[in-house]
């Protein structure tokens, strides 16, 4: 079998001398903006999480005559955390979507002070870093704005390297620094970046460890449009869990782990990384960078105008294939995700079954003679320790078989049974699962792991029961179009969930279109194939199996057809778009 690309690139044209690599490259590049006969002003703006103090070290050969951390005007603990509260909430997990601008978490005083001492420098270089340095950012001032991925941010948290924005919590629970992050900081960073990065210089890479990679800031942006052009893959990352199998490891060619592989992340923009290759210099960015700067090529006008600049669609693994089942759980229906955590829109999601083995099963929906009081006393009691939950008393369990495409609207209680290789493929609010009930287990970390029964049991739709189930969520399966050599059919999401998936099986070439909206496709059958545009506008782009790519609203008309490889073979891709 092909090998999966764990490091897919992204070859950006016409700017090869704009990137560099190292702090010494780098700050010959800066110092070429420098007048020794005035005062040199860099400003350093950095998404929360940036390793602020070796950057400083790493720009020494600038000889700064004042260096400022912005944080020094930043409001005190106390008063942030008294500032924050509401939004962070008592909850372990969930908090509610945070509103603020990073003006709001400044002393203005203080940053007067700041100012001040800035001008007090006559000639030299002033070097100012920190979340919200761009506070003292003035007309003349470069600005240099360092970027990390949010993966490289949740691993410094788990390393107790890193903990929040001022904070001072590095030693606190992951699942605590990972709200704070993803309901507040994230927030406020995202609304900054976006008011900040056109104008922007240059572009600090500050992935790695004392290995930065800065590009211009027009370097970037013209990055973001061709990528915003084309087909594209996002950097994969995978990570263990407790239920976690062994398909991961096998097929995509992963290092054994102490703890087996149990998710795969290769379709999440607001998580994956892109690497954008200029020259020999390899530079990493948020994929979410190209949703919030081109998001009407990315999206597409209509799904621009009802979701904003945020990508919809998730495209994910779950590995259970010697492993164990995952949670049962439910996700929140639209109204309660609005009300309780800020959120637009709610995780409607499916299962799509890349592999399963023999006697893989998937829980979904109630059984017709479920009582709902009795589930949730057992439910309850189960919390406590009491019992063990005896989920086949009150959910049905379906055969699962591969290419089985389960829908699961929001408020179905679900999971994937033990032996099946899922291709999660839902609505992007991806940290909204109540778990019901995790089968007596402990997390990795030897805590339990966190049941959101209160919130869990206000969602349940209970008049989803066998008969619903089976009518609205097993083998919906409907050809829709046949040409030569391929066949396309609707596996069909619920007509509750705005998601569309369509399965394209073929064995010669497949025409295909955007239709104004970004497409999530994966090949789930096959070795290896090729995505074309008929007038030339991209390169043509080679996919591998069970690969996720993304295909832009912009590119339009496209094709996709077996490589040589894969000649004679029959091959199946899925796509998702917004309806």
């Amino acid at each position: 079998m092909p090998f999966y690309e764990k490091e897919p690139v992204i070859r950006i044209e016409g700017c090869d001398d704009r990137a560099w690599a190292g702090y010494e490259a780098i700050s010959e590049q800066l110092g070429k903006r420098i007048d020794p006969n005035k005062r040199n002003v860099i400003v350093l703006e950095c998404y929360p999480g940036v390793r602020i103090e070796e950057v400083i070290r790493g720009l020494q050969a600038l000889r700064p005559a004042l260096v400022v951390q912005s944080e020094e005007a930043a409001l005190d603990r106390d008063a942030l955390n008294g500032l924050l509260g509401r939004y962070l909430t008592d909850d372990r997990v969930f908090g509610y979507m945070a509103p603020f601008a990073i003006d709001e978490w400044y002393d203005p005083a203080k940053l007067k002070e700041l100012a001040a001492r800035i001008r007090g420098v006559e000639r030299g270089v002033v070097l100012v870093a920190g979340f919200g340095a761009s506070l003292l950012l003035e007309e003349d001032d470069v600005l240099v704005y360092a970027d990390l991925a949010r993966w490289e941010i949740q691993l410094r948290y788990r390393s107790k390297e890193l903990g929040n924005w001022r904070a001072g919590n590095e030693d606190e629970d992951i699942l605590r620094k990972y709200k704070r992050g993803f309901f507040v900081e994230w927030r406020t960073a995202d609304r900054l970046k976006r008011s900040l990065l056109e104008r922007a210089d240059y572009y600090l890479d500050t992935n790695r460890r004392n290995d930065p990679r800065m590009v211009t800031g027009k370097a970037l942006l013209s990055g973001i449009r061709q990528t915003a052009a084309r087909p594209f893959r996002l950097v994969p990352y995978f990570d263990p869990g407790v239920w976690g199998g062994h398909w991961l490891e096998e097929k995509i060619g992963l290092e054994p782990r102490e703890h087996p592989y149990a998710w795969g992340f290769d379709g999440v923009p607001e998580e994956n990384s892109l690497y954008f290759l200029y020259g020999d210099v390899r530079v990493e960015l948020p994929a979410i960078n190209v949703v919030f700067f081109q998001p009407e090529a990315l999206l597409g006008e209509r799904v621009y105008a009802r979701f904003g600049a945020e990508f919809p669609i998730r495209f994910d693994f779950l590995d259970t294939i010697g492993g164990q089942n995952l949670s049962l759980q439910v996700h929140p229906l639209t109204d309660y995700i609005q009300e309780k955590f800020g959120m637009k829109y709610t995780q409607d999601e499916s299962y799509y079954m890349l592999d399963a083995k023999e006697g893989a099963v998937v829980y979904l929906g109630l059984k017709e003679e479920a009582d709902p009081e009795a589930m949730i006393a057992d439910l309850e009691r189960a919390q406590r320790g009491e019992v063990s939950f005896p989920a086949d008393q009150y959910v049905n369990v379906f055969p699962a078989r591969k290419h089985d495409h389960f829908p699961i609207p929001a408020g179905t209680v679900h999971c994937s049974g033990t032996d099946a290789m899922v291709l999660e493929i839902s609505a992007t609010p991806y940290i909204f699962t109540f778990k019901l009930w995790d089968w007596d287990r402990l997390g990795l970390d030897g805590k339990p792991r966190p049941v959101h029964l209160e919130h869990g049991k206000r969602n349940i739709r209970w008049e989803r029961r066998t008969g619903w189930t089976e009518k609205n969520l097993v083998g919906r399966v409907e050809k829709v179009a046949e040409g030569e050599g391929w066949t396309e059919e609707r596996t069909g999401l619920h007509e509750l969930e705005f998601i569309e998936t369509r399965r394209h099986w073929f064995e010669g070439r497949v025409p295909h279109h955007t239709n104004g909206g970004v497409q999530v496709l994966n090949l789930v059958e096959g070795d290896e194939a090729v995505v074309e545009s008929p007038s030339g506008a991209f390169k043509p782009f080679t996919i591998r199996y069970a690969e996720t790519f993304i295909v832009p609203a912009s590119v339009g008309e496209y094709t996709i057809r077996p490589t040589e490889r894969s000649a004679g073979r029959r091959l199946a891709t899925i796509k998702a778009y917004v309806r």
